[in-house]
């Protein structure tokens, strides 16, 4: 969208010399600029105009700048709101994205940032990736993540297992200024802790035996873009540190190598551990997760968002199938009173396994009770009984039309082979061939 087309932008700011700086640099830009002396009077303007931006000072009489951001919130919802301010700390940064800034800018600071910065808070565009949600508390975590997006602040997602931590920080960086750059996601429990170190920070050639070429780690990999290191509670102690001054001093060292290499990263974290208690016990060094905890979300269970069990089994359906290509339009009033019951505790993800069996099961317009195939002691309900008898049922019927071959059915079932033998000796069966 041209600046000409834009609504205004209304800048807030006590100081008569600052108010006409931000003025004449917006106006620069393109922009069409109200300007006010005081939230008061601002306030009184977006009852009169409709805003594209809010550019406000902190440090205001009458009106603080605090106050004055969460009454823009309270009348005008979404608007972004850019806050300024040259004594604040990181810890009043956050508290100004907590109460629904958009983003930050520390004064002193240049034309170009300044630009820049408005630039990206104006372009920000819906990418279709918004999480599914009909709860109160993911809205508003949702709006949060919003707000985040267009700032590089440090975030750490703490959630239970398969609550949806790598979609949110996805979400961050696919909504934000380094979108089209890269987003490198590290799963710090899933590779060996040998391997972890290069993987991180690569290394130069002839490093190691086997390090033929020189190669760059993932926090290179995603320079001027976004890092996500998933269960960040399992680094190693030793990488703990290496990581702490990489984020310090925006630089990393390669493993062989002996110069620093500059890096701009913006860095998201997961974590299904109570960090805090880790580092009471040792475990995980304070300084880093004062690093990383700059920005806490906690997302919430599936068990405590029994709306969004409707809701996503509903989405969850029409995709799987339209991926197997059946008629299945939906869950029965049955189904779905069954599913809000459970206690979901491998969260969205089980959810979604559920689902996907249930589709693959269902041979008539709308998924039923009948069609759950449960996970051996992940789900407890009066049905069970009812239920083992189908589950067995389709084992046994999906391993017939693979001929006998597990993996095929386990794949089929969206279960392990190891699940899929379990299954077999416990009901004392052979496998059937076709």
């Amino acid at each position: 969208m041209k600046a000409e087309q834009l609504k205004p932008i209304l800048i807030v700011d006590d100081d008569p010399h600052m108010r006409a700086a931000l003025s004449e640099a917006v106006s620069r830009m393109g922009h069409t600029v109200v300007a006010c002396d005081s939230g008061v009077v601002a306030v009184e303007k977006l009852g009169e105009t409709e805003f594209c931006l809010v550019v406000t000072d902190m440090k205001m009489p009458k009106m603080d700048g605090l106050t004055f951001l969460k009454e823009v919130r309270r009348r005008s919802g979404a608007m972004p709101v850019l806050v300024i301010t040259g004594f604040g700390t990181v810890e009043n940064a956050v508290e100004t994205m907590k109460e629904g800034a958009t983003d930050y800018l520390m004064k002193p600071f240049s034309f170009d940032a300044l630009a820049k910065t408005i630039g990206a808070i104006l372009s920000r565009r819906t990418t279709g990736k918004d999480i599914l949600t009909e709860n109160a508390e993911m809205r508003r975590i949702m709006q949060l993540a919003g707000n985040l997006a267009a700032s590089d602040i440090t975030v750490l997602i703490t959630g239970e297992s398969g609550t949806g931590k790598e979609l949110l920080a996805r979400y961050i960086h696919d909504t934000s200024k380094r979108r089209l750059k890269a987003f490198v996601a590290v799963n710090c429990a899933a590779i060996p802790d040998n391997l972890l170190e290069s993987e991180l920070f690569g290394h130069e050639k002839g490093a190691f035996t086997g390090a033929v070429d020189r190669k760059k780690g993932k926090m290179e990999l995603a320079d001027n873009g976004t890092i996500l290191l998933d269960e960040i509670g399992e680094l190693p102690m030793m990488l703990q540190a290496k990581l702490l001054r990489a984020l310090q001093e925006r630089e990393l060292d390669r493993v062989g190598g002996k110069e620093p290499v500059k890096v701009d990263v913006r860095v998201i974290t997961t974590t299904n551990r109570d960090l805090a208690r880790e580092c009471a016990e040792g475990r995980f060094r304070e300084d880093l997760f004062y690093r990383l905890n700059v920005f806490p979300i906690k997302l919430p269970p599936l068990r405590e968002r029994p709306e969004d069990v409707i809701a996503l089994a509903g989405h969850f359906v029409k995709h799987f199938a339209a991926v197997a290509g059946k008629d299945v339009e939906g869950c029965t009033p049955e189904a779905l009173a069954f599913l809000k019951n459970l206690p979901w505790r491998g969260n969205v993800r089980e959810l979604e396994n559920v689902i996907q069996r249930a589709v693959f099961l269902c041979s008539g317009k709308a998924v039923d009770t009948g069609d759950f195939m449960l996970d051996h002691g992940s789900l407890e309900t009066k049905e069970n009984g009812k239920l083992k008898d189908v589950e067995r049922d389709m084992i046994l019927k999906t391993l017939k039309e693979v001929d006998g071959n597990k993996s095929k059915a386990a794949k089929l079932l969206g279960v392990s082979v190891r699940t899929v033998r379990n299954k077999l000796n416990e009901y004392g069966q052979k496998v059937p061939v076709g």
